[in-house]
């Protein structure tokens, strides 16, 4: 056996023991991070301000610290951007996590010493917790490939700006460097196609065993490759066995991404932000559930409290602990952390799949939805309608987005319209929707009320071309890095630019 896999899982299972002792007992875990938080932050500009020296319980916390969205907290990240010390953490943060806000334009999320580590040790405990599980570590042995944005950083007042994949790879453990790819050079360009085929061409030879990325510029890399060998992925690749990914639901893009492998591959999902590092898959999951979950970090300097979706924008709505949540009920998730965020909507909605332990889905942003006729649809319903009517069925789709149409064009009943970019189109397209606008209403009660009701006919389906997603990302400036298409909108500004470019 090589010797790093070798070590791989003498690690692997000290590791899965230390992280299963804290995960079995939740309740204390957060207690002593709640304290070790408001002890830290004491004599901060923040603290003071929200007299932290009061605060001995949750709800004392609650009395003194309002729920927040970055814009509520800017003044304090002003401050620190200008060279204040103390404001949100103790000292300053070492990095500003820059990242693209819908409403707030440029958000900068700090990063400090305290909070760093958890970004990058995480990804590593989710992977060994895989060879812990399966006993499979060859993938150590040969090379892998991270996609992710540029590694170069800006500076200010001395702390460093950049996207979080750029300030992630600078933490790369030594032991790993010489398998990773793409090279620094190659990670450096800004332009994400001009990346995409260095990045191609770097790897072509390679033995690459491990892929890494958000799946829609994942497969977007594939299908470059394809291109350029004329061969599936799986071929190119024959030891490629691990796909890690994160940031959207992999459902949608399964059997697309499998068909460009060749075959099956395992996978492991991780939910990271710029916030934090929030969860991974924990187990292996050899059934492809989408409802498995995964693991809550509550030992990484996060104290976590969850508010009930529907409830989300009273003028007090309860604000839950880890002890009081339930099984499959849709919360906004609210962060206070080690990198001086406090009571701060994350914007991600998420529901528990298991409390022994704890373990998540994402299940949309609390921001995207679709309740232009009061029906309140999230993006999990729509990726699960979409899943079973392509159930036992050819049809491959690469991208798609929903909108509400109010003003139908033929002076009709309003609908959802659904914009498909389809790899392999259905046999039969109206039969085909009919069947998404069915399992949507299985999913969503107010929906099916509003479709029994004649208030709104069945959804239709707007064909998008090859590439009109890429093309719509590139024309907005996201095209590539951590960037993702919405699932929802409430609004017709994606829907009204993709109608444009048909």
């Amino acid at each position: 056996m090589p010797i790093k896999s070798f070590f791989a899982k003498i690690y692997a299972n000290r590791v899965a023991k230390k992280i299963y002792r804290w995960a079995n007992d939740p309740v204390k875990t957060q207690e002593k991070v709640f304290a070790q938080l408001i002890l830290q932050a004491k004599q901060t500009a923040f603290g003071k301000d929200h007299h932290f020296e009061q605060i001995k319980s949750h709800q004392d916390f609650i009395k003194n610290v309002p729920i927040r969205d970055y814009e509520d907290l800017k003044p304090y990240v002003e401050r620190v951007k200008n060279g204040e010390l103390d404001i949100l953490w103790p000292n300053k943060p070492v990095y500003f996590a820059k990242t693209s806000g819908t409403t707030s334009g440029t958000k900068y999320i700090p990063i400090t010493k305290e909070s760093m580590p958890y970004h990058v040790e995480a990804a590593k405990e989710a992977l060994l917790l895989y060879i812990y599980h399966t006993g499979n570590a060859k993938f150590v042995d040969g090379k892998m490939i991270f996609l992710q944005g540029s590694p170069e950083l800006d500076e200010k007042n001395g702390i460093k700006i950049g996207r979080l994949s750029g300030i992630v790879a600078h933490f790369i453990p030594g032991y790993l460097q010489k398998n990773r790819l793409p090279s620094w050079e190659a990670n450096c360009i800004e332009d994400w196609e001009t990346k995409v085929d260095t990045i191609v061409q770097e790897t072509l030879k390679e033995d690459m065993r491990l892929i890494s990325g958000i799946p829609s510029w994942v497969q977007m890399y594939f299908e470059r490759l394809i291109e350029v060998k004329k061969e599936k992925v799986g071929n190119i690749f024959p030891n490629f066995s691990l796909f890690v990914f994160g940031g959207v639901n992999y459902e949608p893009y399964r059997q697309k991404m499998e068909n460009l492998i060749g075959r099956k591959v395992d996978s492991i999902e991780l939910f990271p932000a710029s916030e934090g590092f929030f969860a991974y898959q924990d187990m292996p999951n050899p059934t492809n559930n989408p409802n498995q979950g995964m693991l809550l970090l509550l030992n990484s300097g996060i104290f976590y409290e969850f508010i009930p979706a529907d409830q989300f924008y009273e003028k007090n709505p309860p604000r839950l602990t880890i002890s009081e949540v339930e099984l499959h009920i849709n919360y906004v998730m609210i962060v206070s952390t080690n990198a001086g965020l406090w009571g701060y909507n994350v914007g991600d909605t998420i529901a528990f799949t298991s409390l022994k332990p704890y373990r998540v889905i994402v299940t949309g942003r609390i921001k995207h939805f679709i309740s232009a006729f009061g029906e309140h649809v999230i993006a999990k319903e729509v990726e699960q309608a979409l899943q079973e009517a392509c159930k036992n069925t050819d049809v491959k789709i690469n991208e798609f987005t929903v909108a509400p149409q109010v003003n139908a064009p033929d002076t009709g009943l309003p609908y959802h319209e659904w914009f498909i970019e389809f790899e392999q189109l259905p046999e039969n397209l109206a039969e085909f929707s009919l069947n998404i606008d069915e399992e949507l209403q299985k999913q969503n009660s107010y929906y099916f009320d509003l479709r029994k009701g004649n208030i709104l006919r069945p959804l239709v389906i707007s064909q998008v071309e090859k590439n009109g997603f890429q093309d719509y990302m590139k024309s907005i400036g996201k095209l590539g890095g951590q960037n993702k298409v919405a699932r929802l909108s409430n609004d017709r500004k994606i829907a009204d630019n993709l109608k444009t470019k048909k």
